[in-house]
């Protein structure tokens, strides 16, 4: 990718981002949006990845507020510590706990997913809402470009490992639920399955939007994941993309099937699993 081509495609990020900022400021300029009331969830259990910061924080202290059993995953064990304090002081729910997992190594997941299940308790919520943004370029400990192995191929092979569990914690009715936490970016991005891991695209290094984002808006950021984790009235519902707890389009091209089917290959390739070939994922 030429100099002046790769100035071009970090515009467009850059852009999505500014305007994302831009709507948020004159939702809380307006007065925002009422608080949803969600109902309680007893006897529920949920893992969040990255529940120490920003929105990932936000959606784990309001799960715990809501009677679930939340288990934060995530690789700083120093700061995690004194999360689950804060989350138990502040929600009056002892029942929140940490579990390391290094979203960047294929060897950390399943040593996570294999802790979990030691523990025998169901999963009825799984949200994938950790993430890297505009990162250096740089490798995971598997070899793959760090967006890609932690944002994404991370989360695929952890949602994978724990689907048997997923499935089993569900009951008529009461459907276990995977939230993933996307970004408005994606409308601005492009996939190349032949390179996957951005050989060919140079992104800035910073992102000067992410921490003003997060620590301003997380609270309000969790409602959407929250919504979608536990509403009854998406029960069965499933292969949706939400914003301001309303479900709207995506890129367009994420409803291609031949494409999801494509991928969806691929990434069980890269990470070692055997292809489900799950279907139309998007519709």
């Amino acid at each position: 990718m030429s100099p002046l081509s790769a100035a071009r495609a970090a515009l467009r990020v850059y852009a999505a981002g500014a305007a994302v900022l831009v709507a948020q400021l004159l939702r809380r300029c307006l007065g925002g949006f009422a608080e949803p009331v969600f109902c309680q969830q007893p006897d529920r259990v949920a893992i969040v990845t990255g529940g120490t910061d920003g929105i990932g924080y936000a959606t784990a202290k309001c799960l715990a507020r809501l009677g679930m059993h939340v288990v934060i995953a995530g690789n700083n064990d120093a700061k995690a510590q004194e999360v689950i304090r804060k989350i138990r002081e502040e929600t009056l729910n002892s029942k929140v706990e940490f579990l390391y997992c290094d979203l960047g190594s294929m060897t950390s997941i399943r040593q996570f997913v294999h802790k979990f299940k030691m523990k025998n308790v169901p999963l009825h919520v799984l949200v994938n809402n950790a993430g890297v943004m505009m990162v250096p370029q740089r490798q995971t400990k598997d070899g793959f470009e760090e967006h890609l192995g932690v944002n994404y191929l991370g989360h695929f092979l952890l949602t994978n490992l724990l689907l048997d569990t997923l499935k089993e914690s569900g009951s008529p009715g009461c459907s276990a639920r995977v939230v993933t936490v996307s970004s408005a970016t994606h409308y601005v991005g492009e996939l190349n399955l032949d390179d996957l891991q951005g050989s060919t695209s140079p992104w800035p290094s910073s992102w000067p939007f992410a921490d003003q984002s997060l620590s301003a808006y997380a609270r309000e950021g969790a409602w959407t994941t929250i919504y979608a984790a536990v509403t009854p009235e998406l029960e069965g519902v499933g292969g949706r993309y939400f914003y301001n707890e309303k479900e709207t389009r995506s890129l367009q091209v994420t409803y291609d099937q031949r494409l999801q089917q494509q991928l969806w290959a691929r990434s069980c390739q890269l990470t070692g699993l055997p292809d489900g070939s799950p279907g139309a994922i998007l519709r």
